[in-house]
């Protein structure tokens, strides 16, 4: 057998070399290695036999070469022996030179494709880039354009963080790595006083940039760290850190997975603090266990005036704690407990609590923690007795029309609130005419928000009676009270007399065209308070808001800066006349009206 039908029979023994010289331009070299089916050392030692099979079948195949062309007879010995020498090397170096090229090709990625070949064999972790726009898990080509702008991004943070007094960088996902780079500014500028590092991905880990950073630097005021999973164990460190600061004032740590333990490091900071005067840790996961803690420290602490424990799992039992701990504390001014389900056991050991502290609470937030008649009772009892309480939300509860009467009254004695929020009670008509009749010699209530309750056109009429000529309400809220059209009515009415009231929310009252009409004409009507009005998802359609239009120009004395009108059924014509009558104000006395469609 020949070196040729050697060569031959080789190559359909081993399909897989032709094959991948084909598809070499068509598979990463990833794909390339995983297919072979014979190890690398093997294939090496194929293709060198390959060479050394080719050379010898080119070296056979000479004769045939220099016969089959036209020599001419008279060529001397010399010169053909000359001939047979030259013409088979020059032939062994070029084929040497093609198998070699080839072998490249198929051991080497192309150039323009090794970062994609990169991207595959990197790990998902790897892949990952922290970045200033959405997406992080971006290909490799596109990750040095993206850590050229993020690095671009960290420095000009850093100028900031150098020169400014109140830095927000909240919501970059630069991390861990991002947050110890900017810590060398941190810790140099010795003039400021605020910075927000929230919602950037920092975990425990990155909690550690802080180390020296905050012993340092006495002229920061505020640090917010809300938004990062920095987990209790980050909650140790950074209470750590911040034993030795005597700036910090306000700590914020509103979603960073902490839970009894973290609590428990920052109730033990707050006992040896002196400065701290506002903790938020709203939306954690915080038990009975951590409030216990917390009421602990609030026995001795005597710094901090706002407690923010919004939507976490304290309950009845964490209530309870908390209001031993109020009972020895003299400072605290602010107590935020919304949606940790108290109910009202919990809540009658806290008014209980508050009853006997020293302190002058002047903000309580007890909405959504399933308080019913029976718990608004203790919650009077309270209000009856403060003389400081500013700002009482009592929002998403169920107390019923019996629970309003007992808050109503309360009222009637207590002279400092001046903001109440009952909306979601289910309070029908019967509650809310008590709350009414408290506003006749109640002139210290300026903002009454009773949205959410069902006290239809009956509860509005007496409302609006009242607000006539009584009370000082300035912000009145009555969203989805169900008053209709007739309720519009009423309190169109009053709005043709009331010197006080300045907002007015009536969404979601189903007042469509007729109640917009009545409210148009008491716009017409010289009125030198009302500046906003909000009447979106009340179903009105552009008759309503053509009354509004003509109100708007016909009264040049009209104050109404912002209206609110989305969520109707307006048409571009409806829109079309608002918007002239937006523009013919403005002509008129070069006021702006901030319409919403």
């Amino acid at each position: 057998m020949g070196f040729t039908s050697a060569l031959s029979i080789y190559s359909l023994s081993h399909p897989k070399i032709s094959a991948r010289a084909a598809h070499s331009h068509s598979h990463p070299l990833k794909h390339r290695l995983q297919s072979e089916a014979v190890p690398l050392t093997v294939r090496r030692r194929c293709l060198r036999f390959r060479s050394v099979v080719v050379k010898a079948a080119s070296a056979s195949g000479r004769g045939r070469r220099v016969y089959s062309q036209s020599q001419p007879p008279t060529i001397n010995a010399p010169v053909k022996q000359v001939a047979s020498f030259i013409v088979p090397a020059g032939v062994f170096v070029a084929v040497t030179f093609v198998l070699w090229k080839l072998v490249e090709k198929l051991l080497m990625p192309k150039p323009a494709r090794s970062s994609l070949s990169a991207a595959e064999n990197r790990s998902p972790e790897k892949a990952m880039k922290w970045s200033f726009a959405p997406g992080t898990n971006l290909l490799s080509g596109f990750t040095a354009k993206v850590d050229r702008e993020s690095k671009q991004k960290l420095n000009e943070f850093a100028k900031e963080l150098r020169a400014f007094r109140s830095v927000d960088v909240s919501g970059c996902n630069f991390g861990d790595e991002g947050l110890f780079f900017l810590a060398e500014s941190l810790a140099y500028n010795q003039i400021l006083e605020e910075v927000s590092f929230a919602a950037n991905g920092i975990t425990a880990e990155g909690t550690k940039a802080f180390d020296r950073v905050l012993q340092s630097n006495i002229s920061l005021k505020t640090l917010n760290i809300s938004g990062n999973p920095i987990g209790d164990e980050g909650a140790k460190i950074l209470c750590e850190i911040l034993m030795d600061n005597a700036g910090i004032e306000k700590l914020q740590l509103n979603s960073a997975d902490l839970g009894d333990e973290g609590a428990k490091a920052i109730a033990d900071l707050l006992k040896k603090s002196s400065t701290l005067r506002v903790v938020e840790l709203n939306n954690n996961m915080i038990d009975y266990s951590g409030f216990t803690s917390l009421a602990g420290a609030l026995l001795e602490n005597n710094a901090v005036r706002s407690l923010y424990l919004n939507g976490n799992y304290g309950g009845a039992l964490g209530a309870n704690a908390l209001a031993k701990g109020l009972e020895g504390n003299k400072s605290l001014r602010e107590l935020h407990l919304q949606g940790n389900s108290i109910g009202d056991e919990g809540v009658r050991a806290l008014m209980s609590g508050l009853s006997s502290t020293k302190a002058k609470l002047t903000h309580l937030d007890i909405g959504n923690n399933s308080i019913s008649a029976k718990g608004a009772f203790h919650v009077a009892e309270y209000v009856k007795r403060s003389k400081s309480l500013f700002w009482l939300n009592m929002y998403m509860n169920d107390i019923g029309d019996e629970g309003a009467e007992n808050i109503a009254d309360a009222l009637k004695q207590n002279r400092s609130i001046a903001i109440i929020d009952m909306g979601g009670n289910n309070i029908h008509a019967k509650g809310i005419i008590e709350i009414a009749q408290v506003l006749k010699d109640n002139s210290v209530i300026t903002t009454l928000e009773i949205g959410y309750n069902p006290i239809g056109p009956d509860g509005m009429k007496v409302l609006s009676e009242i607000l006539k000529f009584h009370g000082n309400v300035k912000a009145l809220k009555l969203g989805w009270c169900q008053i209709g059209a007739k309720g519009a009515e009423y309190i169109a009415d009053t709005l043709k007399y009331n010197n006080t009231i300045s907002i007015l929310d009536l969404r979601g009252n189903g007042l469509r065209d007729e109640g917009a009409v009545c409210l148009a004409r008491s716009l017409k009507v010289v009125n030198e308070v009302l500046t906003e009005l909000d009447l979106g998802f009340n179903e009105i359609r552009d008759d309503g808001a053509f009354a509004i239009a003509q109100a708007l120009k016909a009264n040049d004395d009209v104050k109404i800066t912002s209206l609110n009108l989305g969520n109707n059924f307006l048409t571009k014509f409806g829109q079309s006349a608002l918007t002239d009558a937006r523009d013919h104000v403005y002509e008129m006395s070069e006021k702006e009206v901030n319409i919403v469609f």
